[in-house]
């Protein structure tokens, strides 16, 4: 698991004053990217390797509002990895530790045409990255 602190931006709300929906995916892509940068694998490698995550599912609780100015303690973990996809698993808390938001992500794996690739033959060294992250979320 990692933890990502993002303060909510006076931009990023609407007209009741709270944060528009729309940033928390968002928010998630930011933790996750900060979960990969952790882990070693980063965008260019992925990119020097021709590899894409797009999205194919995006799941998402809202919990409780946050404003302009809160500070979103945010834990993102890999929920599954199983070679042509990836899982993540997102909880989000208010500066009281309040839940905020809870969402799951799921990525899968295809190269720079967007055709699907099976990992551990497209790029092992990622493959291994990737199994390792998905290992250490299950240990914690």
């Amino acid at each position: 698991m990692t933890e990502y602190i993002r303060k909510v931006n006076y931009y990023e709300t609407d007209k009741m004053g709270v944060t528009h929906h729309s940033n928390y995916v968002r928010y998630m892509e930011e933790a996750r990217a900060e979960l990969f940068d952790q882990m070693g694998v980063s965008y260019e490698l992925m990119g020097k390797a021709g590899l894409l995550l797009p999205v194919a599912e995006v799941e998402g609780k809202y919990l409780h509002s946050s404003t302009a100015g809160d500070r979103l303690r945010i834990e993102v973990r890999t929920l599954e990895y199983t070679g042509v996809r990836l899982v993540f698993g997102f909880k989000m808390y208010g500066e009281k530790g309040e839940p905020v938001f809870t969402g799951k992500v799921t990525h899968g794996c295809s190269n720079a045409q967007g055709h699907p690739v099976i990992m551990r033959k497209f790029s092992p060294e990622l493959d291994l990255l990737f199994k390792a992250m998905a290992e250490k979320d299950k240990e914690e």
